[in-house]
């Protein structure tokens, strides 16, 4: 038996008996919790207490718990967990995902399962795709959105069987925005809250205002805006880590005609202006998003809930001169400009066939993307980004038949892609292009299905299995880079490819739910989420140095597997979580500087326990978050040197106190111990050795909700 094999064996093992003690334990109350289950027991619901670890659900009003599948939803009350600053932290300690963490660009780029970039992971705002990227010393693929704006997030782990999961290899994020409803309720027609919080450690003062006000059962309207501009924050050491400040000011628009019960119409825009220092250049972001909803959910026609959607997206990154060079750097000048336009069309029937209840969703979506740039004003041939057009769509159904025990899921999705682009190439590239000008209009695309076998032997344990395929195309910054390092003299030192393959992942997966109430009081409930993966990976792209700087697929499949975990229980009175991921990666090494290297710590763990008092008004709880060691690759380091980066510790402080009047105050303490580290999987600000994981630092939160 192979190393490897062995591995595969000891992991899926792992994730077995993690199960198999579970079900152990919750077959001795079985009896017990069946009786808690009919009469309605569970902990309390989410609206009603801080931070309820049980009672969450996705924007399709999902609990991730039942579904067979690697989902998780991250809620509002555990974004202002982390402070409300830092999105990294809060989605690195959901399972199976971590981020590229630069401290100086305020840009969220999602990582699952040791993927990212280049549209590996789908990342969404309220379901409209964040496509912006740009080839540098940086993740390929950055979204970004205010902490303040956020009811929620939304993960799905590999395979995306409906909108959202086209043409995404690893799977797919949805930042989740305030809504109408999540904050009109109780019968009033309005609802909202103001909130400001202070941070020492130059977190500074971060303000936000969001309400809702429905005119009528037919009219509603939600406005936000969000104000942050945190300064150079210390290390644990006492340093100060340069160029972490950065000014925010965001915007958020939203309206909502429903003339009935079955239709519905809605517009929304999320606005954001940031300016920070990034990759030596301050730089502002410039986003703005505007999508449009219509609904149609007939009551008396099971055969039709219809969704349709249409959006546009556009981001601005302008480079304005770095402080690092006297002649404000050659790159200064640089715009890139992002503009996307898609749309999604689904409908979901549910019927009964020859005792077989089914439940098909079918659809497709479309998404396109124009890419201007302008890489140097002061050196216009520069610069390496290139631009051109690319467009995605797909064709997808997912239909799941249900019968006694058993849910079979048959998923099926072509994704199809096109890409249309020039530029100019020397004599001299790695791939033996003709000198001159070329140009390039491709397109392709790949059937990928998916097949997925659930049980449910009993209420409270749902076993399954998945097979599944998913593929992602070439980019237009992987094929059309070129050009020379700013700065440099070379003519051109980096080159295109408009020869790259799509990338391929053919993996399986195995795992299981426990939902649990009354598991111990009548009053409890226990959620455990537990699964194995195993994926290959063919034809991945890195970075290539044969011959000249360029992308390049590596031949064969590359292996990624591992385990995740996540489990909730809660009393009312107590409360406690965990997250566990082991990953085990041997993708191919992506050189730092021309892109970046996406290599996960072996194993993530988060733990957080807590109580509620004073009739559930006042939350006190703690959470520990522990990484490993993470591998770089030996390409990242000088010869000699460890391709490691050491694991750390953490330890966070946090309360909540909510008044009858709508007051609430929060209280977080976060790196309590002073830790000095470096956030594993991220960017150096401007080539600094210094520990760059933000030391101890208190916030305070007045909130008025109303």
């Amino acid at each position: 038996m192979s190393y490897r094999q062995s591995k595969s064996i000891l992991l899926a093992c792992t994730a077995v008996l993690t199960l198999s003690q579970a079900s152990a334990v919750l077959a001795q109350t079985a009896t017990t919790a069946a009786e808690g289950a009919s009469q309605g027991a569970q902990a309390p619901a989410a609206n009603s207490v801080y931070l309820s670890t049980v009672t969450v659900q996705s924007a399709q009003g999902v609990d991730p718990y039942l579904v067979p599948g690697a989902t998780s939803v991250i809620t509002a009350d555990e974004i202002e967990q982390f402070g409300g600053k830092n999105i990294d932290d809060v989605l690195r300690a959901t399972p199976g995902v971590f981020t590229r963490d630069n401290v100086q660009n305020p840009g969220v780029a999602v990582n699952i399962r040791g993927l990212e970039g280049s549209g590996r992971v789908n990342m969404m705002i309220d379901g409209v795709r964040q496509n912006f990227r740009f080839t540098g010393h940086e993740a390929q693929g950055l979204v970004y959105v205010d902490p303040a704006f956020l009811a929620g997030v939304d993960v799905n782990r590999g395979y995306v069987s409906g909108v959202g999961g086209g043409n995404a290899l690893a799977g797919s994020v949805n930042f989740r925005t305030w809504d109408v409803d999540d904050l009109i309720k109780d019968g009033k027609n309005y609802g909202g809250f103001l909130s400001a919080t202070y941070g020492t450690n130059k977190a500074g003062w971060s303000e936000s205002a969001v309400g809702a006000y429905r005119f009528n059962e037919t009219f509603g309207f939600l406005g936000g805006i969000s104000k942050r501009d945190p300064g150079n924050y210390d290390n644990g050491n006492g340093q100060t880590v340069p160029f972490t400040e950065s000014d925010e000011i965001a915007g958020l628009l939203k309206f909502e005609f429903t003339p009935n019960a079955e239709h519905s119409l809605k517009f929304g825009a999320n606005l954001l202006n940031d300016d920070f220092l990034a990759n030596s250049y301050y730089q502002t972001i410039k986003s703005r998003i505007f999508n449009l909803g219509y609904s149609w959910d007939p009551t008396d026609n099971d055969l039709i809930e219809f969704r349709a959607n249409a959006y546009r997206t556009q981001l601005n990154m302008d480079y304005d001169y770095s402080p690092q060079f006297a002649t404000g750097g050659a790159a200064a000048g640089r715009e890139i400009e992002n503009t996307g336009t898609g749309f999604d069309i689904s409908n979901t029937s549910r019927f009964e066939l020859g005792g077989v209840a089914v439940r098909a969703n079918y659809g497709v979506e479309y998404f396109s993307d124009n890419y201007d740039v302008v890489n140097s004003a002061t050196v216009p041939g520069a610069g390496v980004n290139g631009s051109g057009e690319n467009s995605n769509y797909s064709i997808f159904s997912s239909t799941t038949l249900s019968y006694g025990i058993a849910d079979l899921i048959l998923g099926l999705r072509y994704d199809g892609y096109t890409l249309e682009g020039d530029g100019a190439v020397t004599a001299s590239n790695p791939l033996g292009m003709p000198a001159g000008p070329y140009s390039v209009d491709r397109s392709g695309g790949r059937v990928n299905p998916s097949v997925t076998l659930a049980l449910r032997p009993v209420d409270w344990f749902q076993p399954y299995v998945t097979y599944a395929q998913t593929s992602r195309p070439p980019t237009i910054s992987e094929t059309f880079v070129g050009g020379s390092h700013p700065g440099s003299s070379a003519r051109m030192s980096f080159f295109p490819n408009p020869f790259l393959k799509p990338e391929i992942s053919k993996g399986w997966e195995v795992g299981a739910n426990i939902v649990f109430d009354a598991l111990i009081v009548p009053e409890d409930s226990f959620r455990l989420k537990a699964n194995y993966f195993n994926n290959q990976i063919q034809d991945y792209i890195v970075a290539s140095f044969v011959g000249g700087t360029h992308f390049a697929n590596v031949p064969g499949s590359s292996t990624v597997q591992g385990v995740e975990i996540q489990a909730a229980y809660d009393t009312g009175r107590f409360f406690g979580s965990l997250a566990y991921t082991h990953t085990d990666s041997e993708l191919p090494s992506q050189a730092n500087g021309f892109g970046a290297q996406s290599y996960v710590p072996d194993d993530v763990f988060t733990a957080t326990i807590g109580a509620r008092f004073f009739e559930e008004r006042l939350t006190v709880g703690a959470r520990a978050y522990a990484v490993s060691r993470s591998y770089v690759g030996e390409v990242n380091v000088p010869s000699g040197v460890s391709p490691y980066e050491p694991g750390y510790e953490l330890v966070d402080l946090f309360g909540n106190y909510k008044f009858d009047n709508g007051i609430e105050l929060s209280g977080n303490i976060t790196n309590l111990f002073d830790e000095a580290y470096t956030p594993a999987l991220s960017t150096p600000p401007g080539g600094s050795d210094i520990e760059t994981g933000r030391g101890r630092t208190f916030f305070m939160t007045a909130k008025f909700n109303f």
